[in-house]
């Protein structure tokens, strides 16, 4: 149904227009937000979420692997300490220290 007054519906038209405009100019304001927000975030030094993961794997690894070599060394010296215990010899006397005196 159309109203008889071209006026109102000329108005109508209009507001319908700015509505569009604004709902467009709104949806580039987001656009741009979003695409601002990811250049920011790319020049940071931020971490993503599968480096941080392998990193966390690694050092898991690193450290279940530095435990291991420290029972093999503890093995070694326990090892090497029943052998160097007979073989150690005399020890020798530190040398003596100058008088600051003299």
């Amino acid at each position: 149904m159309q109203s008889e007054n071209r006026m109102f519906d000329d108005f109508v038209k209009m507001v319908n227009g700015f509505a569009g405009t604004f709902a467009g100019m709104g949806r580039e304001a987001e656009s741009s937000a979003r695409e601002k927000m990811r250049e920011w975030m790319a020049g940071s030094d931020f971490v993503g979420r599968d480096e941080f993961e392998a990193v966390k794997a690694m050092a898991a690894a690193a450290r279940d692997e530095n435990e291991a070599l420290k029972a093999r060394i503890a093995a070694l010296e326990a090892k090497a300490g029943g052998a160097a215990a007979g073989a150690a010899g005399p020890k020798r006397s530190p040398r003596p220290k100058a008088d600051p005196a003299a």
